[in-house]
């Protein structure tokens, strides 16, 4: 959820070495082939004072991106098991007025119902919130599956509000921001990593409502 980058800096070299490059990479990519569930293309560009970012949204113009970790769709596997938070996600489902086949269809595309999931840029969870996201919505432990549902649906639904109900939008929010959603004239950013989460969103919608 939201555009997820970091930055390394390094002070004794303004310019990464091509071998801190690869030690950066190489940990982030790591990073996220042992995290279940989490899948996204992961960027990086040196900017001009010689930081390395990481993102899965490359939304800086001009800049030099360099793809280093391609998306893997995640599919469903029988040893998980997606009705297992389905009491809590009716609780949130009712509070907030949201159809609980898209609260289990957002759970599957971001953490894949795994409540310790933690993405390589901080986002935590089932519903993978960004620790900034997760204090504004008060949620007090993001690892605790109703705490981290409760915010996430929390957030979706005021997502809904300010898209007036365009639920495309609204994911692209989840995903990229709303700031990349406003600079496109509100509309859906064309950065590949949204475009398939939304469509891999909307596809498991449809999977769970069946």
């Amino acid at each position: 959820m939201k555009n997820k980058s970091v930055m390394c800096h390094n002070n004794t070299c303004k310019k990464l070495s091509l071998h801190c490059v690869f030690i950066v990479s190489f940990l982030f990519i790591s990073m996220t082939v042992m995290i279940p569930g989490v899948s996204a293309d992961i960027y990086k560009y040196v900017d001009e004072e010689g930081v390395l970012h990481l993102t899965n949204v490359p939304s800086i113009p001009n800049a030099k991106y360099i793809l280093i970790l391609k998306e893997k769709r995640v599919h469903f596997h029988s040893d998980i098991d997606v009705n297992k938070y389905d009491h809590i996600i009716a609780k949130a489902a009712s509070k907030y007025k949201i159809d609980q086949a898209l609260i289990k269809a957002v759970i599957k595309a971001e953490s894949n119902f795994n409540h310790r999931a933690v993405s390589p840029v901080g986002a935590q969870g089932l519903m993978q919130l960004m620790p900034s996201t997760a204090y504004a919505l008060q949620v007090d432990d993001v690892f605790q599956p109703e705490n981290n549902i409760e915010g996430g649906v929390r957030y979706l639904r005021y997502l809904l509000n300010v898209y007036k109900g365009d639920l495309r939008l609204a994911l692209a929010a989840y995903n990229a921001g709303e700031t990349a959603v406003a600079k496109y004239g509100n509309n859906i950013p064309p950065f590949r990593e949204t475009q398939n989460y939304i469509r891999r969103v909307l596809s498991y919608f449809d999977d769970f409502k069946k």
